[in-house]
């Protein structure tokens, strides 16, 4: 964010900064909450830390509605007001944001784990961009993910003409993360190499990189400033994933990552962020409720092999996620904004959901139309009409 500019002036640059971009990371997005919560809780913080952890906590969790209000005394940053409501950004347990919190004050790293679409990446940014200001210091576990972009390489003109230089390393994030003080993300870290995975154990346990290339002595080492610590996500569930070794889980707390329990608080989620993805693209969002409940249950359905009503239901062998939900939440507003009264919007989602389950495994079609036999039929001859309606699109099914 600019500083050298006038509150009012600093404002309206960060919001033409954000309108270039699709996503906005979250330092950026809830700068103001991030300021207000330093000056808020003055309380004991971890080394290096902004905020104190109940402050992380709270910009994590929201303050369940309530207006917090500043001292008398607090130091305020400009453009920053006395009272503010932080708004609840992670739909799940309290216990384990707190959990997570204590592990990176702990100095343990933190492994995120559970299926896809549960908001794991999401947690790390926000935790990232609580603890340190950036959540931008992460490497993307793939097969291909080489030692080097967990560690460092070379700026090659540079090598050539000097030799082996500081002048002439490029530092990876985990170890620009290590120099500042800063909360380093591996996202996917199962998808790495094993070999690849394991250049992580000696980071996590001394708390220093050998960079043997250099002059011996203190020069070749580079020392994990107060504050570093490290968040990675795995989709254990996933196929290609890579075994992690005895000695790498030894170096993290695992904490698992759910499924939203709650009907409502999901399709409270799944609207909201379907809503702000579609007025990105300036559409109007058009979908009613009575939509998105319909949507939201027939997932949780299908995740869960079980409807609301404990009518058992085949589960489909692909992850029937919340962010996919999102996804369909968001393709359904914008057939209605873009193709306005060409179809009714609950008429596209038995598509939709045909194209979701068959991601994975074309036989999962069958395991949806058995959906469609059972708990989307029952509704429908106990009366309701979104479910009737629904139940009389089943030959869409059948393509």
């Amino acid at each position: 964010m600019t500083t050298d500019l006038a509150p009012g002036a600093a404002r309206q640059d960060a919001a033409r900064q954000d309108a270039a971009r699709q996503i906005v990371p979250p330092e950026d997005r809830f700068a103001t909450e991030l300021a207000f919560l330093a000056a808020y809780d003055t309380g004991p913080r971890p080394p290096a830390w902004r905020l104190t952890p109940r402050a992380v906590v709270t910009f994590v969790m929201g303050s369940e509605g309530r207006a917090l209000a500043l001292t008398a005394d607090a130091a305020v940053p400009d453009g920053v007001p006395q009272r503010l409501e932080i708004s609840g950004k992670f739909v799940g347990d309290r216990a384990l944001v707190e959990r997570c919190v204590v592990t990176l004050a702990g100095e343990r790293g933190l492994l995120l784990v559970g299926e896809p679409g549960t908001a794991k990446s999401m947690l790390s940014e926000l935790l990232s961009a609580a603890v340190c200001g950036t959540s931008g210091l992460t490497v993307q576990g793939t097969a291909g993910t080489t030692e080097d972009q967990l560690k460092y390489g070379w700026n090659y003109a540079l090598l050539l003409a000097q030799g082996p230089s500081r002048q002439a390393l490029v530092p990876s994030p985990v170890l620009t993360a290590m120099t500042r003080g800063a909360i380093a993300r591996v996202e996917e870290v199962t998808r790495c190499l094993p070999e690849v995975q394991d250049a992580l154990v000696s980071l996590l346990s001394e708390r220093r990189m050998a960079v043997p290339e250099l002059a011996g002595g203190e020069d070749a080492l580079a020392h994990a400033a107060p504050g570093f610590n490290l968040i990675a996500t795995a989709n254990l569930r996933d196929k290609g994933v890579s075994e992690m070794s005895a000695a790498l889980k030894r170096r993290f707390n695992f904490e698992t990552v759910g499924p939203i329990s709650d009907l409502d608080a999901e399709t409270a989620l799944v609207r909201g962020q379907a809503r702000a993805a579609v007025e990105r693209s300036g559409a109007a969002f058009q979908v009613d409720d009575a939509v998105l409940e319909a949507l939201v249950t027939a997932f949780r359905d299908l995740r869960e092999g079980r409807s609301a009503e404990g009518w058992e239901v085949e589960r489909p062998s692909t992850v029937m996620s919340t962010a996919e939900a999102v996804s369909v939440a968001g393709a359904l507003a914008l057939a209605a904004a873009y193709f306005p009264g060409d179809r009714d919007v609950l008429g596209l989602l038995p598509g939709h959901l045909l194209g979701v389950v068959r991601k994975d495994d074309p036989a999962d079609a069958a395991r949806l139309r058995g959906y469609w036999d059972g708990p989307v039929r029952r509704r429908a001859e106990q009366g309701s009409a979104t479910w009737r309606t629904l139940w009389d699109l089943r030959t869409v099914l059948e393509g």
